[in-house]
């Protein structure tokens, strides 16, 4: 197959971002009202056939298949510009990129990949992920789509039922999960991941959902009944549990991409707010309360910025990230806690006319709400990081909180900050809650220690001694909640005595 000849791009990476954002800019802010523009469902055809024309996606294809090389800082680099524009998009070229083309350039044979890459590249193809079950949404090992192999046919018969899958109906490839039969008929243990193309049917849209954000992505539950040949499953190198453990875990790595153009679109659209609006016959940014708002955006931004740093030094295309899940889980915890915090945060400056779906504020905090959501849960991802933590603990033989997080890669310089604080011995049978409260606190050493690596790198060092200000704070806050051995229980029969009506009469 011919894959030699594609659309021309700047070799340059500025060259080409700087080209990019020029045409979001056009499409969203000069030809289009912006606000009116991502309020309503769907996306105007022509917009993006032109975001596809600047070839968004060839960062994420080898250079093997005519794409830019699937360097990392690359992709989060057009992630970044692409969510400072549109967070729905952004997440559209994550979708594409994290969950569909890393993956099958990857794990992927040869003639898939030419293939489908080629199509990316000349006919502007999409591709999305499906995992999710209607009953099996966080509990994806027991998923129950099913697959076949045919001797026959030399092809795959997957069945089943999938819901959530973002670019329902529209993606043009899909890389769908399913579970093999075993001889007495059970579902086995491991996953599949197989490689479908649209044009071959099987795919029938159930119901469309009305997300409450996101408005630019199809969401919907989707009827599954396809045949695909051999060479489209991809090939695990050890188990398909721990490529999926690769894939998400290297999804969840690349969040910041999306998550720093929002947080500074964020900041920025705060900033020009506030230099604005006079209240009391001052501007806002002699109000103490408004500057610890913005110290916080700033501080939001700063720790994305050093985990796509993190990201990109850290994770080429083929590192194995099946094992990264200290870092995965807290990159993708954290900074999408931020992406909302800092949605809200600039709603309450905004006040009254940001509580409107078609002002950026409004628009913001239901679409930056889910990132907490999807790809794991962010109170499970937290419970995660303690379990892992602790696992990690026991192997080393030490129990002291400090002694074991001031030798880990990932928290050596942040623990020192709270040596007092974390010096103690862990509960390794704490209740689930104080797993999911650790969890927070780890995770935001983590994101300190990769800021604090970025500024021995020679980043802004103002903003760096800021953001580690706020992150102090932060974490101490979040350690004395873990300390503190109150817990409220449920009470059952809460209606008897709880009228307080009654009590007035």
């Amino acid at each position: 197959m011919d894959i030699t000849k594609s659309v021309k791009t700047p070799a340059d990476i500025n060259s080409f971002i700087a080209a990019y954002k020029e045409k979001l800019h056009e499409l969203f802010m000069e030809r289009n009202n912006e606000d009116e523009l991502l309020s309503d469902r769907g996306l105007p055809p022509y917009i993006m056939r032109e975001v596809l024309e600047c070839n968004p996606l060839s960062t994420f294809i080898p250079t093997e298949f005519q794409g830019r090389g699937a360097v990392t800082s690359e992709a989060l680099s057009m992630l970044e510009a692409s969510s400072y524009q549109s967070l729905p998009l952004s997440l559209m070229m994550g979708i594409n990129g994290a969950l569909f083309l890393q993956p099958l350039a990857n794990y992927g044979h040869q003639e898939a990949k030419e293939t489908v890459f080629n199509r990316f590249l000349k006919k502007k193809n999409m591709g999305g992920l499906m995992i999710t079950e209607p009953d099996y949404g966080s509990d994806a090992l027991h998923m129950q789509t099913g697959f076949n192999y045919s001797e026959e046919t030399g092809s795959y018969n997957i069945n089943g039922l999938k819901h959530w899958a973002g670019l329902t109906g529209w993606a043009d490839f899909w890389l769908i999960t399913a579970r093999g039969y075993q001889e007495n008929g059970d579902l086995g243990r491991d996953i599949g991941f197989f490689v479908h193309d649209s044009t071959n049917g099987g795919i029938e849209v159930l119901e469309y959902y009305k997300n409450l954000g996101l408005y630019m992505l199809p969401y919907g539950k989707n009827k599954v009944n396809i045949e695909v040949p051999a060479a489209y499953r991809l090939e695990p190198k050890t188990t398909g549990v721990t490529m999926m453990l690769d894939i998400l875990h290297r999804s969840r790595l690349q969040f910041p991409g999306m998550s720093t153009g929002h947080l500074r679109r964020m900041m920025d659209e705060a900033v020009n707010h506030c230099r604005e609006r006079f209240v009391g016959g001052m501007s806002l940014f002699n109000y103490d309360q408004v500057v610890e708002r913005i110290a916080r955006l700033q501080t939001y931004f700063t720790v994305s910025s050093a985990m796509s740093f993190f990201t990109s030094t850290h994770v080429p295309l083929k590192q194995d990230t099946s094992r990264m899940d200290v870092a995965a889980n807290s990159i993708k915890s954290v900074v999408t806690d931020y992406m909302h915090e800092a949605s809200q945060s600039l709603l309450q400056l905004v006040g009254a006319k940001g509580y409107r779906l078609d002002h950026i504020a409004g628009r913001s905090m239901v679409d930056s709400r889910p990132f907490q959501i999807f790809e794991g849960s962010n109170d499970i991802l937290y419970q995660q990081i303690t379990e892992s933590i602790l696992k990690m603990m026991r192997k080393a033989k030490v129990m002291n909180l400090y002694q074991f997080l001031s030798s880990y890669s990932l928290t050596e310089n942040s623990a020192e900050f709270f040596k007092s604080s974390l010096d103690f011995t862990i509960d390794p049978k704490m209740a689930q809650r104080k797993l999911v409260q650790l969890g927070r606190a780890i995770g935001r050493m983590v994101s300190m220690e990769m800021t604090i690596k970025m500024g021995e790198s020679g980043y802004n060092s103002d903003m760096i001694a800021n953001s580690l200000k706020v992150l102090r704070t932060e974490i101490q806050s979040l350690i004395s909640g873990y300390s503190y051995n109150e817990e409220a229980l449920v009470v059952e029969d809460f209606e008897d005595h709880s009228s307080w009506l009654k009590l007035v009469q």
